[in-house]
């Protein structure tokens, strides 16, 4: 079975998609909404991050930062069920680079280069003041929890680069998304054998104005989540899909509610299991067999001893309900 895990970007770091777990272990159930913590009992710090399969494990790297937001490491975990996380390493710090000592480092991606076997870290540059560089930086590890080396930070073909994701196609080709053009257009960039740099650029949105990528892959369709370029307010997400990932793309169709629950994509993670295809959402619609309909609590009221009633589904957030253990 292949599901999909979603992490979203919000006031904290939230696992929004839930796998229910891989064929032959137990059931495990992701608690979502709240703050994560590793096994040591430490929060867990990988904000706006990205999970690598790597042998027996995932591996979610994400951001770490200062208090005053600055960049102080990418920090990585580890885990088996996708609940318990193990903390690992800081795989990239303030003392990896003289650019990095004052800096802002934002949406680290791992991919990993079957070709050379090593693992390649894209990400967002700044110079921790304000966001003028808009630049794409680039790091490299033998090893998935190693230190990574420092290879620059540029912009990619000369474009502004700030949000940014990173895919690995089926047939091995290495892609880098990212907004572009203070945050008006989004840019597909094919990489270079080693992953390490941009080769060719596919403009596929101008002046759409969208951010927060995140790619994946399901049948031979390619689907891209994106946020409204807002700041740190919270919009309604996106996604279009094609069949080429150099387009034609679908027009953009809405995903969740109005204000995508408070966050914002960061990235998406296929589950592989053993049958079948199916994705798994944060929140439950309870849809009735006879009419398709769906339960919906009126008013969105918030009041004791409410009713439910039976109205079309429309993805507001009062027809979504979580599974709560007793």
């Amino acid at each position: 079975m292949s599901r999909v895990l979603t992490l979203l970007a919000g006031p904290s770091l939230t696992l929004a998609l839930l796998p229910a777990g891989t064929a032959g272990a137990a059931p495990v159930t992701v608690p979502v909404g709240a703050p994560f913590t590793d096994t040591s009992g430490n929060p867990l710090h990988a904000h706006g991050g990205g999970v690598l399969k790597a042998g027996a494990y995932y591996y979610w790297f994400g951001e770490n930062r200062n208090s005053d937001g600055t960049f102080r490491y990418v920090s990585a975990y580890r885990s088996t069920d996708l609940r318990n996380w193990e903390f690992r390493n800081h795989v990239l710090t303030q003392s990896s680079a003289a650019e990095l000592q004052v800096a802002n480092i934002e949406r680290p991606r791992v991919i990993y280069n079957a070709a050379t076997g090593r693992f390649v870290m894209w990400m967002h540059k700044e110079n921790g003041r304000d966001y003028g560089e808009a630049r794409a930086a680039v790091a490299v590890s033998d090893t998935v929890d190693g230190d990574y080396t420092y290879l620059r930070s540029f912009r990619p073909l000369g474009h502004m680069s700030r949000d940014i994701t990173a895919f690995v196609d089926t047939d091995g080709a290495g892609y880098m998304i990212s907004a572009a053009d203070e945050n008006y257009d989004l840019h597909i960039y094919r990489l270079t054998a080693d992953y390490t740099d941009v080769t060719t650029l596919a403009r596929m949105w101008d002046g759409d104005h969208r951010e927060a990528p995140a790619m994946f892959k399901r049948d031979g369709v390619y689907f891209l989540l994106t946020s409204g370029a807002t700041g740190w307010q919270p919009n309604q997400a996106r996604y279009a899909t094609a069949t080429s990932i150099t387009g034609p793309w679908s027009g953009w169709q809405d995903a969740g509610d109005s204000l995508t629950f408070g966050s914002q994509p960061a990235y998406v993670l296929p589950v592989q299991g053993t049958s079948g295809t199916s994705y798994a959402g944060g929140y439950l619609r309870l849809v009735a067999r006879h009419s398709g309909k769906c339960a919906d609590l009126p008013s969105s009221s918030t009041a004791n001893d409410v009713q439910f009633k039976q109205y079309p589904c429309n993805g507001g957030q009062n027809q979504q309900f979580t599974r709560t253990p007793l």
